[in-house]
């Protein structure tokens, strides 16, 4: 009779659960001749198969939250949003995120007219805006192109963000933004660059302009709901500004291990 494959890998090499080695020796010498009868072998509790449920990877996780959030959305892209939960939670086991069940996507690969902001609650699944966002003067015109972190670009920035404090400036109700990426976005507060609502972020003006207006690298919402979306993700949430820009890919902190994988589709 041939041993459990789990339980005759433990007899050759002294392993058991948990990655310790049993030392202990058996308590009275055993003399197996071929003749012998084995005993049906007990495998004991300790040993028994784990449900796959109580073990299940993180890629397992990941991905049942993304299931969770993409029916909810449409209209984003499965690749980009598996990219911005990566990168959140990447930032959360830094600890770089106080509020880490908000999460803001911004896909800048889609044109200004379309609603491609989206504010999830990551813990429910459910999509708490979906809304019209503008990039800078000097990224593009309807579709976002070029994208800086230096100062006076008037481009917007990629990467990941976290929200900070709120005051009333040039442009209202502002929230303020701390990027997270050297190289990237790193200089953002410097800049100014910061949330907040705008005249030119309407449905009537892309009706009109055939685009948004443009920022001076501002992610600018319209006047109508950007006091709501600031009261909710002020206060350290996270936001994901993509566009598939190879550098940034392949040299951001939080994005470039899982962008390898990531579809050229999402473009």
């Amino acid at each position: 009779m041939r041993l459990p494959l789990a339980l005759a890998a433990i007899l050759t090499t002294g392993a058991v659960a948990g990655g310790k080695c049993q030392d202990e020796a058996p308590a009275s010498p055993v003399t197996v001749t071929a003749a012998a009868v084995v005993a049906p072998v007990v495998v004991p509790a300790a040993l028994a198969p784990v449900a796959p449920a109580a073990v299940a990877p993180v890629a397992n996780v990941l991905d049942a939250t993304l299931d969770r959030l993409a029916a909810n959305a449409p209209g984003l892209k499965r690749d980009v949003l598996r990219l911005a939960l990566v990168a959140r939670d990447a930032a959360a086991k830094e600890g770089l995120a106080k509020k880490d069940e908000l999460l803001t996507v911004i896909d800048y690969s889609l044109p200004s007219t379309a609603k491609r902001l989206w504010v999830f609650d990551v813990k429910s699944g459910d999509v708490l805006f979906n809304e019209l966002v503008a990039h800078g003067k000097n990224t593009g015109d309807n579709y976002a192109r070029r994208f800086s972190n230096a100062d006076g670009s008037l481009e917007t920035s990629l990467g990941l963000f976290r929200t900070a404090s709120t005051y009333i400036g040039g442009n209202g109700y502002s929230l303020r933004l701390a990027g997270l990426e050297p190289g990237f976005n790193d200089k953002a507060e410097r800049r100014s660059v910061v949330m907040h609502g705008a005249p030119y972020v309407s449905e009537d003006f892309a009706a009109q302009h055939g685009r948004l207006g443009r920022s001076w690298g501002c992610p600018a919402l319209s006047q109508k709901v950007a006091g709501k979306v600031i009261d909710t993700i002020k206060g350290g949430s996270l936001v994901f500004s993509y566009f598939p820009d190879q550098d940034w890919l392949q040299h951001s902190k939080f994005v470039a291990p899982a962008a390898g994988t990531f579809a050229a589709g999402a473009r």
